[in-house]
């Protein structure tokens, strides 16, 4: 049996006893914290029968390694991430337009759990990223993403490359990102089904990866500063394609 995993944050605590009640295996809130979200928080553990252990907070630092707990901590048991075969699944059972985000060996983990908050706010049908040498679904993450990582489908795939092409298979076109990119991101056609593909901090795409891609985007910098955060990059890309998407599907279709 798989470790058990620590899940801490008002937000991503809350997520979990939503979506995984059956999972938490214990639940422990600062005694000294009895404020109204606390309160709604004890009152939804309540109501999911999960049983609540009062802890003091060098109790929560002691097992967070003094991580931002915020006074409550659960412990669940992980939440597995889709392979390839799950990842296919999902999206043939989705429907169209679909939208994926597709990290290219992000190996920090606030930059993950950030992402994983990006794609559930645009939407986006799943978050996939290579299982080597790239950031999985650690409690940093979990805390980071506030909630996210218990909405968002999380895929962790052995060939990247390999995954890309099941993923046009699927009828998704491959946008990769860089800053040489040959179309402009307002100018791009986004508006049918597609993954989004963004590089590792500093070293962008893999060449493997650039080349799997259909086309290669770039974000219209007006200022001084020559590149943008990740997930924050990610956030302009996965709107500006989800708008486009929704624009279409409320365009009335032509009868002929």
């Amino acid at each position: 049996m798989s470790a058990a995993s620590l899940v801490y944050g008002l937000h991503a605590v809350r997520a979990v006893l939503e979506r995984r009640p059956g999972d938490v295996l214990r639940l422990a809130i600062a005694g000294a914290r009895d404020d109204a979200r606390m309160r709604g928080l004890r009152e939804l553990a309540a109501t999911r029968g999960i049983r609540v252990t009062q802890a003091s907070a060098d109790e929560l630092d002691r097992e967070t390694g003094g991580a931002a707990h915020q006074g409550v901590l659960a412990e669940v048991r992980p939440s597995a991430a889709l392979d390839e075969n799950g990842l296919l699944d999902l999206l043939v059972a989705a429907s169209p337009p679909l939208l994926v985000l597709v990290l290219d060996g992000v190996s920090d983990p606030h930059n993950l759990g950030a992402c994983l908050r990006t794609a559930d706010a645009a939407g986006a049908n799943a978050v996939v990223a290579p299982r080597d040498r790239a950031a999985g679904l650690s409690p940093v993450v979990r805390k980071v993403a506030a909630g996210a990582a218990e909405t968002v489908p999380f895929a962790q795939v052995t060939n990247l490359a390999r995954s890309l092409k099941d993923l046009k298979a699927a009828g998704l076109w491959i946008a990769g990102t860089a800053e040489d990119g040959e179309q402009d991101l307002y100018a791009a056609d986004l508006t049918g089904s597609l993954a989004i593909v963004m590089g590792a901090e500093g070293g962008g795409l893999r060449r493997l990866t650039r080349e799997s891609c259909d086309f290669c985007l770039r974000l219209p910098m007006r200022g001084a500063v020559a590149s943008l955060n990740v997930s924050v990059a990610a956030g302009i890309v996965l709107f500006e394609a989800r708008r486009q998407q929704s624009a279409r599907l409320a365009k009335p279709q032509q009868v002929r």
